[in-house]
């Protein structure tokens, strides 16, 4: 097993690759599909890198595998550490397990319960708390100090960062095409600026944007005002967008990514029951939104080659919105 030093700035070209080796062991080549109906719907070639097939269900596992190895094997035996609701929390609990070392997780009450169940599956002990940001930080600072346990960002951290650039990193690597663009949902932005340095490194012309729910839009609004800014509500049915952005990934998003297109409730719902019935696939609310995106704005997108990252597909079946 490869040891990954501590990242304390953005990630090169260099630490990508290094990160790409490393997390080898820990993660699956996802494949890349594609899909003539829908690419006849959106007037573009697309091209989905279907992180739903990752293993934990999402593409979290990369940048909770690329974090814990950068932690001493000292470091690690006292247990990884996280605050999430659900895919990096799996991610943590899953590249513990795979150490031979504790994870400690905190989640809201209101988590979804597919989530809840596969991180106890994967051994971690899980702390619950209330959904707001102060609440959770509480409680993993009250679990780290008892603990001793390394602590994971979910997304704000440079390990997290570069390896959520490594799923980009293939999708350019295993498309026949010349990418024109790549699109990602954004929450907390670790996979869009993760994405947006993979391009900037690996491909020969992508341009990488963000896609959002209009009712969560603080990353569209922090690229206008080039400040972070913060959502007053988190009612999306994308959950996995409900965060803000963080400082180390507004700082590269806001340097390399251009625009992040908005998209509405009824539109990400739509999304994804279209990828449901026409891919045979199962993908969460949050990975519809970047074909929400395609489908919304074909000005843009028609007639060009399009690389969409499919987050992840822990869905819980007996609540979907469609």
């Amino acid at each position: 097993m490869l040891q990954l030093p501590p990242l304390h700035v953005v990630p090169n070209q260099a630490d990508l690759l290094a990160t790409h080796e490393a997390i080898h062991p820990f993660v699956h080549r996802t494949p890349v599909l594609t899909n003539r109906s829908i690419d006849a719907m959106t007037g573009a070639r697309l091209y989905f890198k279907c992180e739903n097939f990752q293993r934990i269900g999402a593409f979290k596992m990369r940048g909770g595998a690329s974090a814990a190895l950068r932690f001493t094997p000292a470091q690690r035996e006292r247990g990884l550490a996280t605050h999430s609701s659900g895919n990096h929390a799996q991610a943590v609990a899953r590249a513990a397990q795979e150490l031979g070392v504790p994870a400690y997780i905190v989640m809201p009450h209101d988590a979804p319960r597919v989530k809840i169940a596969a991180v106890e599956g994967y051994g971690a002990t899980i702390f619950y708390c209330n959904n707001t940001p102060r609440e959770r930080q509480q409680a993993l600072d009250s679990v780290v100090e008892r603990t001793g346990a390394a602590f994971i960002h979910p997304f704000d951290d440079y390990g997290v960062i570069a390896g959520q650039a490594t799923a980009a990193m293939e999708l350019i690597e295993d498309t026949s095409a010349v990418l024109d663009y790549i699109l990602t949902p954004v929450g907390g932005g670790g996979l869009l600026a993760g994405t947006a340095l993979a391009a900037r490194y690996f491909s020969v012309k992508a341009e990488v944007f963000g896609t959002e729910p209009e009712a969560v839009d603080d990353a569209a609004r922090s690229l206008r005002s080039g400040r972070i800014e913060l959502n007053e509500t988190n009612i999306t049915v994308a959950d996995g967008l409900r965060t803000n952005l963080g400082e180390r990934t507004f700082a590269v998003i806001h340097r390399y990514v251009p625009r992040i297109y908005l998209v509405s409730e009824r539109e990400i719902v739509a999304a994804m029951r279209l990828i449901w019935e026409r891919m045979k696939i199962i993908v969460e609310p949050s990975c519809a939104v970047p074909l929400a995106a395609v489908l919304r704005y074909p000005e843009v997108f028609a007639d060009k080659e399009v690389g969409i990252i499919l987050t992840g597909g822990n869905v819980d079946v007996d609540k979907l919105p469609f």
